[in-house]
């Protein structure tokens, strides 16, 4: 099949985007206002963009409490959001009355980051502390502005657990991260799931 992405004519009960560009990396984000209020929400827009330093962003669709408090602030932690932690990460995505806390909501811990002000989140399995680099209102190739905000931000300090730590590698299947896939599907990375292979030398 093909459709018209714009027109949105693909005549199928969902918008199947969302299940082809996936799956994808959870942004788990904790963040905090100026008086301290702390928000914790997912984000399924979010992935590493460069290194040396690191790079990370996440992008909202709507102007959020996750974005106006880190534009206040400009301070993040991204948690990582794993198969154990996956009913309490869905709980923190929902859309409870301002000042109510997700962490509490969820029945999750606040742990304190060494070298931002948001906390983490102390049964992750690993956590970036960020300090903002930019937020910028995304617009469409004829110049309209969308209601989704692009954040980027800059890694200055990494949590992981030891356990996972294997002969000086991190072993990312064990900690099984869960990723966003279309519609209500998620997909978790487990050690029956990973390969590798190598790259190619030159030709």
């Amino acid at each position: 099949m093909f459709f018209d992405a714009v027109a949105n004519d693909h005549g199928l009960p969902h918008n199947p985007m969302k299940a082809l560009i996936g799956p994808r990396p959870i942004g788990w984000i904790t963040c905090v206002n100026a008086r301290g209020d702390v928000n914790l929400s997912p984000y399924s827009f979010f992935n590493a963009m460069g290194e040396n330093p690191f790079i990370v962003a996440f992008s909202s669709n709507g102007y959020k409490d996750a974005v106006a408090f880190i534009d206040e602030t400009k301070e993040f932690v991204c948690n990582l959001a794993t198969w154990d932690l996956r009913e309490a990460m869905n709980k923190t995505s929902a859309p409870l009355e301002r000042g109510r806390s997700e962490l509490d909501y969820a029945g999750l811990t606040a742990a304190p980051s060494r070298l931002v002000k948001p906390p983490r989140v102390a049964e992750a399995k690993a956590a970036l502390e960020c300090r903002w680099l930019s937020t910028t209102r995304l617009s469409t190739v004829e110049g309209v502005a969308m209601d989704q905000w692009l954040v980027l931000g800059q890694v200055m300090g990494v949590h992981i657990d030891d356990d996972f730590v294997k002969d000086g590698l991190v072993d990312t299947a064990a900690m099984r991260p869960i990723m966003r896939g279309g519609y209500m599907d998620y997909f978790v990375a487990t050690p029956e799931t990973k390969f590798s292979i190598a790259r190619p030398t030159r030709a």
